[in-house]
């Protein structure tokens, strides 16, 4: 039967050195509580578990021990073990660390984030029992690169039924987000002699560095007032798309410039990678369905649970074409690279019914949002527009010219973490500025919404 210490103890690494074990033992924890790398309060091993682990004399450890108690390094306390003592320890001179002055402003509007207080922790949590419970043992070794075949199971019937994605489980590989995703599709590309990815005038940068690191030069299309032109899609062989809800314009893709898009990707072998990034969320209009439907043979699928759940959860998805879904789980690395414990809970949250009444709560949140702010701006500040309000978490406030600048300058003087365009358009696009901001409204939690409002529009002109 194994010693009590054996189990119940802690570890500790530490390396006796120098002349005598005592001396060596010693002068180790001495330096180690200099440096800061065993921190005020620390619980030390028993002198019995570290004499143990050490292999040494019990009566060396004690004495070592009661050494730095009486220098003031360590404190013993009957039932409460030995500690480093609480005091300032300053580290030695060239190792002392600075920490970044970190300011967080007072609201944050910046897109790209949901209320992280309306994640579901109640129903996340039974969902995790339940999936846990009836998760057999073999779920939790080294699983299929392509995600757990429940996850993906559940996937495919959402997707078709809310999204019209056509979906196969066995065409379906879960990444650790988006931009996972579009790394290992980038691998995929290149690999198969791709040179060219075609991007829209409006989107992330990170986007674009993501596929330049994967040795794919990016070109611009146009944009106008039907959305992105893929009139310039000739010299590419790939194209990244927001169709449904362009970000961050907000427009939907026209629908014969999908069907175009489609026939390009048809008749040259093209690869279309959909970017459905906040598909769920519509308010004034039936949802536009996923343009993968049109053609599940040419048109890369890309969802996400950052936007409808929490970024945190790192958890996202592709449909991909007959053959693609083999070389993107290869590129990962021939491993599942997300965790188990969500994939089974989600899994679970979809199957339940569980995420469908979550996101139609967070909608109506979003919505009754959404118009506080159209009527707050229309009512104090009628030189801006708002537009690209149908969907998303976001809409585009248009400016007078020439004001985005100052507007941005101001809010951050005021505490308002804000987003002007200019900071989401392609340096290589067509020449043709807009003054707009773009404005997230899923960030602020319920309670600080007015607030923020009120801080919006005391920047905005006028």
């Amino acid at each position: 039967m194994a010693e009590p210490w054996a189990t119940l103890g802690i570890d500790l690494l530490v390396e006796p050195t120098g002349p005598g074990l005592r001396r060596g033992l010693t002068d180790a924890l001495r330096e180690a509580v200099r440096s800061g790398r065993l921190a005020p309060g620390t619980r030390l091993p028993s002198s019995r578990a570290l004499a143990a682990d050490l292999g040494i004399a019990r009566n060396t450890v004690a004495d070592a021990y009661a050494d730095l108690v009486a220098e003031g390094w360590l404190m013993a306390r009957q039932g409460s073990g030995t500690r480093v003592t609480e005091r300032q320890v300053v580290p030695p001179s060239g190792t002392a660390h600075h920490p970044r002055a970190l300011t967080r402003p007072a609201y944050d509007l910046r897109p790209g984030s949901p209320d992280l207080a309306s994640f579901p922790r109640a129903e996340w949590l039974k969902a995790t029992r339940r999936a846990l419970t009836a998760a057999p043992d073999q779920a939790l070794d080294y699983g299929d690169p392509r995600g757990r075949p429940e996850l993906r199971a559940a996937l495919a019937g959402y997707l078709s039924r809310a999204r019209g994605v056509r979906a196969d489980p066995e065409r379906i590989v879960v990444c650790a987000g988006f931009a996972h995703g579009l790394k290992l599709l980038g691998t995929v590309l290149r690999a198969r002699g791709a040179r060219t990815v075609a991007v829209e005038s409006y989107g992330l940068d990170v986007h674009r560095r993501i596929l330049a690191a994967s040795g794919l030069r990016t070109t611009v299309l146009p944009f106008d007032r039907l959305g992105t032109d893929p009139g310039g899609l000739a010299a590419a062989e790939a194209v990244l798309l927001t169709p449904a809800h362009q970000f961050p314009m907000g427009l939907p893709l026209h629908r014969d410039r999908r069907t175009a898009v489609v026939d390009w990707a048809r008749r040259t072998g093209g690869l279309v990678l959909e970017d459905d990034y906040d598909g769920e969320f519509r308010y004034d209009r039936q949802p536009v369905g996923a343009l993968q439907g049109l053609d599940p043979d040419r048109v890369v699928y890309l969802g996400t649970a950052s936007k409808s759940l929490a970024p945190g959860l790192r958890l996202a998805w592709m449909v991909l074409p007959p053959g693609l879904a083999e070389e993107t789980a290869a590129a990962k690395g021939g491993v599942d690279t997300c965790g188990v414990l969500d994939q089974l809970t989600l899994a679970e949250f979809l199957t339940s019914g569980a995420y469908d009444r979550h996101v139609r709560a967070t909608r109506l949140r979003y919505r009754r949002r959404r118009d506080a702010l159209v009527a707050a701006v229309a009512a104090r500040a009628p030189q801006a527009r708002v537009t690209g309000i149908a969907a998303g978490l976001h809409v585009l406030l248009r400016l007078p010219p020439g004001t985005e600048q100052s507007v941005v300058q101001a809010a951050h003087w005021r505490g308002l973490a804000l987003h002007g365009l200019a900071r989401y358009t392609n340096p290589a696009a067509p020449a043709d500025p807009v003054d707009a901001l773009v404005v997230g409204y899923g960030t602020p939690p319920d309670h600080a919404w007015s607030g923020a409002l009120d801080a919006l529009c005391a920047v905005l002109p006028g």
